[in-house]
């Protein structure tokens, strides 16, 4: 379970819990790669001691930003679907959160492109009625599934009357 249960009213049961898919790390992931090869590359070609340790620094700086900065934020974000509600958090330093009741929830979308269709993965179209108008929660594993949760629950929620639909 990716949320905290402090984050849950009494008697909310979390449906949906996840983070965005791992698609997320792959560019961290080559860049983390080529990164490494161009410290060890350089370290092999120049022969001054101090040109080594300021390239291994610049690496270091680069790896901090282009790949833990990029693991962090995968980390700590997530999306959880309760039976009460939408909830999304994410950030590093400075946290952000979006709560929507599923009552106000009036559309359930999803999108998938070919790079998702192969991965799993896709984003969640979230219409409410609120003056967002829609909300887009990107790289959702195993999307389908989720809309259809969470088409469940807005179809039990309103008495069975359908209103939200399916995804293209």
């Amino acid at each position: 379970m990716v949320i905290s249960q402090k984050l849950l009213n009494p008697g909310e049961k979390i449906v949906v819990s996840t983070r965005t898919h791992p698609k997320a790390l792959i560019l961290p992931i080559l860049s983390l790669v080529v990164l490494l090869a161009a410290g060890v590359v350089f370290s092999v070609l120049v022969d001054n001691g101090t040109a080594r340790l300021v390239a291994w620094l610049l690496v270091l700086l680069l790896v901090l930003w282009r790949v833990l900065w990029p693991f962090l934020d995968w980390l700590t974000s997530s999306y959880t679907i309760t039976d009460r509600r939408l909830i999304t958090r994410n950030g590093i330093l400075t946290r952000r959160g979006h709560d929507i009741p599923l009552g106000r929830i009036s559309d359930v979308a999803y999108e998938l492109d070919l790079i998702d269709r192969v991965l799993g993965c896709g984003t969640l179209v979230i219409s409410d009625a609120s003056t967002h108008g829609q909300v887009l929660v990107y790289d959702i594993p195993q999307v389908e599934a989720t809309q259809r949760k969470l088409n469940e629950l807005l179809h039990g929620l309103h008495g069975g009357e359908t209103r939200a639909h399916e995804g293209h």
